[in-house]
């Protein structure tokens, strides 16, 4: 066996055993692209050996997908896919576990009138509604891993000959999920025992508020009552745990839906809808968005933010220091489960129930009631540069440093 068929067999062992976490006799459901088969084929085989009792695929086509979105008629993007959605959330109460892999071209939509593409996010999200909330209340396992494309690598290592782009990509990722170490699973578990230790200084911390202070930014982010900072393992309804993104570099928390106040600016091109958005800032007043300017994707920007009411608010607030692996490798990937580990980020739209004591319990309406926002999206752009500082607010007005230049101050 080659060396990259040895870091293959890993990276889906990864995938199954840390990342997602099947047990025996659950369902795998897995989300893919096409260009993912041999790869989705290992994870099904790697899935049935730990016990899965079944495999259930979905695959995808950029290609298609393109053409559904040029062609196809208007009023296909603004009926809901209540078959779809009957499905995921049947699989989801019996219990079924959802591993997605990624190879998505970040340029796939570039071109497309982006009123289709917002009316087909609005409407998908609007019908998975339930899925969702099972998903964002840890109900249920779920994962996100990605695998090189051509397109995507095309997009990551122009510089490069064509014929090693793909190759440098896989290389970079094997790093980012740390399958470069001799123990990966050992290496996993003292990373995620790492970021509960950062979780927890927060968690005892408690503040206010959090104040960023960078080039183009000056932001006030409160903090709700019983907020609780969590990290990349997770725990579902079952008590089995999962790791939703791999790689993951953060901790993270929902903000007080009407406490965000000032202006942000991007630090990262933001990969949205088969388009790129870059070089843009946004401005709150009382947890609203006021204003957007984008050099880069201004129209989608607008129609990201115009989805539902909730998509002109922030749902996540997460902590990535400057000097972690994947920043400080230099590559920009422009796909944000990447980007967003390299950089400290924010999320429009929906915010975690498990990020609030209590909240895994709550009905949607009980979540908004102690300030957590609600949306049919969720979409994390990156913030975070070597130039940022974070100050922790307490409750009784003290500042306390939590990030300076960039990275933790403990």
């Amino acid at each position: 066996m080659s060396n990259f068929q040895n870091q293959l067999q890993k990276y889906a062992d990864l995938a199954i055993q840390i990342g997602i976490n099947v047990q025996p006799g659950q369902t795998l459901v897995v989300s893919a692209p096409i260009v993912a088969a041999d790869f989705v084929r290992l994870i099904t085989a790697k899935a049935y050996a730990v016990g899965a009792s079944l495999v259930k695929v979905n695959w995808n086509d950029e290609s298609i997908t393109r053409q559904q979105f040029e062609y196809a008629a208007p009023e296909t993007f603004t009926k809901a896919p209540t078959w779809l959605a009957g499905e995921m959330t049947e699989l989801a109460e019996n219990g079924a576990a959802f591993l997605t892999v990624l190879a998505e071209n970040p340029d796939a939509l570039k071109g497309i009138d982006p009123e289709r593409i917002a009316n087909s996010q609005k409407t998908r999200g609007a019908a998975l509604t339930k899925y969702r909330e099972m998903q964002m209340s840890d109900k249920v396992s779920w994962c996100l891993v990605a695998i090189p494309s051509q397109n995507w690598a095309d997009k990551v290592f122009p510089d490069l000959p064509a014929e090693e782009r793909v190759d440098k990509l896989w290389e970079a990722i094997f790093h980012t999920v740390r399958l470069d170490r001799e123990d990966p699973v050992a290496a996993w578990q003292e990373h995620l025992d790492n970021l509960e230790q950062k979780s927890n200084v927060l968690n005892a911390k408690k503040y206010k508020k959090l104040h960023y202070i960078a080039p183009g930014t000056d932001l006030s982010i409160e903090l709700p009552e019983g907020h609780l900072w969590a990290q990349g393992d997770s725990i579902n309804a079952k008590g089995h745990s999962f790791v939703a993104n791999m790689p993951t570099e953060e901790v993270f928390t929902a903000p007080l839906k009407t406490g965000v106040n000032g202006v942000v600016r991007s630090t990262k091109p933001l990969s949205y809808g088969g388009n790129i958005i870059d070089g843009f800032s946004i401005t709150f007043e009382n947890g609203r968005i006021t204003q957007v300017t984008a050099e880069k994707g201004q129209e989608t920007l607008e129609h990201l933010i115009s989805l539902d009411e909730g998509a002109k608010y922030l749902g996540e607030v997460a902590l990535v220091p400057h000097r972690s692996p994947i920043s400080e490798s230099n590559i920009l990937y422009y796909n944000t489960l990447f980007d967003e580990n390299a950089s400290n980020h924010l999320a429009i739209g929906t915010a975690y129930a498990f990020c609030l004591e209590g909240g895994k319990e709550m009905t949607k309406e009980q979540l908004i009631e102690h300030g957590l926002n609600t949306s049919v999206t969720h979409v994390d752009f990156m913030i975070g540069s070597a130039e940022m500082n974070i100050y922790g607010i307490t409750a009784d007005g003290v500042e306390e440093p939590v990030f300076l230049n960039g990275n933790w101050a403990f």
